[in-house]
């Protein structure tokens, strides 16, 4: 007796399954076989070509989609983005800087803010830290001198476009550094 291996004994399943009593390929059978591959060619095809997601979900976020003003809004939009490359003067989800991290989630968030960090400054109602809260602007100092902004999300964290080959991500205020550097908050009037 030969020994047939699984995977061999395959297409002989498979030309049993195709012919019908006379020898003819039973065309129902064909058919169905055939919709159902391509089902399966679909559904693989499928997931092989979903991005993940940019974010990995935080729980203690998940009120900020919901929140009843657009600071709310604009902190989740900005959590959203988490993992999009830096890009010096981008304010698109092809790439982020700093205050068009800012201004994007704002405008998604259906509010109007400046684009440049020293018009954020200058517009934007000053918040002392200890009133944060999600969608504030956080204004940081760098090398001597106010060149950097976040969206403050709640519970000391923030989301920030850091600089070139980095991606947008979520810090916290107490890290030494950040803690250091901030300056002050602002708000959207």
């Amino acid at each position: 007796m030969q020994f047939i291996s699984p995977c061999s004994a395959i297409p002989y399943a498979y030309r049993y399954l195709m012919l019908n009593e006379s020898g003819m390929i039973a065309q129902p059978v064909c058919r169905m076989l055939a919709h159902g591959a391509a089902l399966m060619m679909l559904l693989v095809l499928g997931a092989c070509s979903s991005a993940p997601p940019a974010y990995d979900h935080d729980s203690r976020h998940d009120d900020l989609a919901v929140g009843g003003h657009a600071g709310h809004r604009a902190a989740a939009v900005a959590l959203q983005q988490v993992g999009i490359p830096y890009h010096y003067g981008g304010a698109t989800p092809n790439g982020f800087d700093c205050s068009g991290l800012v201004q994007y989630s704002y405008s998604r968030a259906g509010k109007w803010v400046p684009r440049t960090t020293g018009q954020l400054w200058t517009q934007l109602q000053p918040v002392p830290p200890r009133d944060l809260r999600p969608g504030d602007v956080l204004f940081f100092r760098i090398e001597g001198k106010m060149s950097h902004v976040g969206l403050y999300v709640g519970d000391s964290q923030f989301v920030h476009a850091p600089s070139s080959g980095r991606s947008v991500t979520v810090a916290t205020l107490d890290e030494p550094f950040y803690e250091a550097s901030l300056i002050r908050a602002g708000r959207p009037r």
